[in-house]
């Protein structure tokens, strides 16, 4: 072979190797396109959107978010793309979304009045086929509020007693009471001494407007009308304008003409409150049995505030020893998800809320529904929480009564602390309210 003819050679040979490498490579990269994408390789990745309230320093919106990285971490091809609405807007929007059928993949939903549209508008999944997974730790109570004509459609992460008083035992000892009050007209004498000693007696941040609708009128509504006045009212038997609710709106209209609230009380949020109670700047905060992890379970001084529940009234229909409480934060899938997302929904709903979640809650001095062990380093104030609210259940008023008529009483009782309204006015709006309901 000549010379001429083996460079030829050599040169086809070398254009061959890089053609072969080049396909090599593109097979390659097509490959791992492939794999990215749902090929043979690695999991195709899927992104679920996740819409929660969970964004205030509370010790279970923690443990919550804790949850989900852990879940990402234990499953790498899925996603949870969170989505975190302040407690205070978050109904209104999951309300918006919902009448525009755009719900997230999944979503944070409390019991009775805010479920009952979802499902009527077939926007959330059952999840019957999943029940196993639960039955044998959570009891049909903590079931029903989440089931609907047979069908379940979310499981509730905690039981929340929305109506605890917690209060300065040094600041109460000071106006003479080593205890907390037991009726209503000394729980009035203590708010009228603790002013006059120069303290201020409640500390409320009603910027959000919730506080005095569910920490405040579930209870003392009970207290003056029983427990059976908000199912009534719902079935048309009794009304906002009965003797009863009118009195139980004149305590805040008491409270407010005794100065008792803060001043600033219409323009601090509740997490706000929260902090001036804690820096002592006032002798009682009435709020959620989650706040007890801020007041005393993570507090160096935690053991200078007790807690209570709201006094008995003279001539009320209800127990005075009942507290508001309501199934929280149940976790519900949309309606018409693919197959692949509805799967990975399933497997994060199955993750999310099992017994280790329920642990992790309790062991943080939360409540929960289900029947699981206490935990050894569980708070030591938990069980003082648990017999406070462990004598009957009130219901909470935005648990049972439509958002709408909700929005009323909130505007409302925000009026009536500034004196621009009475107990009277305000029963006949929210009775209108309900009426134009039907």
């Amino acid at each position: 072979m000549s010379k001429r003819n083996s460079t030829k050679k050599a040169v086809l040979l070398g254009l061959i190797a890089v053609l072969t490498l080049f396909t090599a490579a593109c097979g390659n990269n097509n490959a791992a396109s492939n794999s990215k994408n749902g090929g043979s390789g690695e999991e195709e990745t899927i992104t679920l959107n996740m819409m929660h309230p969970w964004t205030s320093p509370n010790v279970d919106n923690e443990v919550y978010k804790a949850r989900i990285a852990e879940f990402e971490k234990q499953h790498p091809n899925i996603v949870i793309k969170q989505d975190g609405v302040p407690s205070a807007q978050y109904k209104t929007k999951l309300r918006t979304l919902a009448a525009a059928n755009n719900l997230s993949d999944i979503n944070v939903v409390w019991p009775g009045a805010d479920l009952a549209p979802l499902v009527a508008g077939s926007l959330v999944e059952p999840i019957n086929h999943l029940m196993e997974n639960w039955t044998s730790i959570l009891p049909e109570a903590a079931l029903s509020g989440f089931n609907v004509d047979g069908q379940q459609y979310a499981i509730p992460t905690k039981q929340n007693f929305v109506d605890i008083i917690y209060y300065n035992k040094e600041m109460f000892a000071q106006v003479g009471y080593d205890q907390f009050p037991e009726t209503y007209d000394q729980f009035i004498d203590a708010v009228t001494k603790l002013k006059a000693a120069g303290i201020t007696p409640i500390s409320l941040g009603n910027k959000e407007q919730w506080p005095l609708q569910s920490s405040y009128i579930s209870i003392i509504g009970d207290r003056f009308t029983g427990s059976d006045f908000l199912p009534a009212v719902l079935e048309g038997k009794a009304k906002f304008t009965d003797p009863e609710f009118v009195k139980a709106l004149g305590v805040i209209e008491e409270l407010s003409k005794l100065d008792a609230f803060n001043t600033d009380a219409n323009n601090m949020d509740s997490v706000q409150a929260q902090d001036y109670f804690i820096q002592g700047k006032a002798a009682m905060h009435i709020s959620s049995a989650t706040v007890d992890g801020r007041v005393r379970i993570n507090n160096e001084e935690g053991d200078k505030f007790g807690i209570a529940l709201f006094p008995s009234v003279e001539g009320g229909r209800g127990e005075p020893k009942k507290s508001a409480g309501v199934l929280q934060y149940g976790i519900a899938i949309k309606s018409g998800l693919d197959e692949k997302k509805k799967q990975a929904a399933e497997e994060f709903l199955k993750f999310f809320v099992n017994e280790d979640l329920y642990k992790e809650l309790i062991r943080n001095g939360v409540v929960v529904p289900a029947k699981v062990e206490i935990p050894e380093d569980a708070s030591p104030y938990l069980k003082e929480m648990l017999a406070l609210t462990g004598n009957g259940t009130s219901p909470v008023f935005d648990s049972l009564i439509p958002t709408q008529v909700v929005d009323v009483l909130q505007n409302g009782l925000q009026a009536l602390m500034m004196d621009h309204t009475t107990p009277e006015k305000l029963a006949a709006d929210v009775q209108e309210a309900m009426d134009n309901m039907n």
